[in-house]
């Protein structure tokens, strides 16, 4: 039987088959047959569904098994596993941040590859200037989380890899004042890249550099836990910031 819940609650928002598909990244023709042969989701699926369509997922779905651990609803929200981060898809990175509204934040060592792209820092000024909050948090070069972190990378160039990411923010610190930039000195066992409810987290694998770790796409659902716990993770560590000095970029 055909489930016209969902397809109500999608004409209710004014989303297409293809818009929802792209946002829960499944293909259009599973969608479609959830829609025309009453086809149930995978439970992250239905949770995902739901949560676009800002309906219960019972709303959706009366015969699903009901999600009710914290456990359940935290696998629902990841969305995808990348074994590597250069697996991830070129433009999901921009692609996310351009669905923000209301938060961008970016908790990095010095993810220098992200300032030294023009359509990212653009994409910032976009995002500031429409009122988003902006938060970019580099490590403090000369804290020792930062030399270690090189170390553990299998080089020594950490501190330097963050004053030219600063370099290339530096047009942005008095163009767009109004873009937060702090340095930190926490040890991070992960770079966290959050757009709203939607985040990347890129882990830290000792020995190895960020862009051959695992990368994890989430998703936050009301009553899942581990998105808010890196959430959490990027409040903490904005709190614990300084402001960015001359020195910091110079060294001198």
């Amino acid at each position: 039987m055909p489930n016209e819940r969902l397809r109500s609650a999608l004409l209710a928002q004014g989303l297409t088959v293809q818009q929802l598909a792209e946002s829960i990244e499944v293909n259009p023709k599973t969608v479609e047959r959830w829609i025309t042969q009453g086809k149930v989701p995978y439970r992250r699926h239905q949770y995902a569904t739901a949560s676009m369509l800002n309906v219960d997922v019972t709303t959706l779905w009366e015969d699903s098994r009901a999600v009710d651990t914290s456990a359940d609803l935290s696998r629902a929200e990841i969305l995808t596993v990348y074994p590597h981060r250069h697996m991830v898809p070129a433009g999901l990175w921009r692609e996310m941040y351009e669905r923000a509204t209301h938060h961008v934040d970016l908790l990095v060592y010095a993810g220098l590859w992200l300032s030294e792209d023009p359509q990212f820092l653009a994409l910032l000024r976009m995002k500031s200037e429409a009122g988003a909050q902006v938060r970019i948090m580099l490590g403090d070069p000369d804290c020792p989380a930062v030399r270690q972190r090189g170390i553990d990378e299998g080089h020594r160039i950490m501190d330097g890899k963050i004053r030219n990411a600063l370099v290339n923010y530096r047009p942005l610190f008095s163009s767009h004042p109004e873009i937060n930039f702090r340095l930190h000195d926490a040890t991070l066992y992960n770079s966290l890249f959050r757009a709203d409810d939607e985040m990347l987290v890129n882990t830290h694998v000792y020995g190895i550099g960020a862009y051959l770790a695992p990368v994890l796409h989430l998703r936050r659902l009301p009553g899942g836990g581990l998105f808010d716990t890196y959430a959490n993770s990027i409040d903490q560590t904005w709190t614990g910031g300084r402001q960015v000095t001359e020195h910091d970029i110079t060294g001198a």
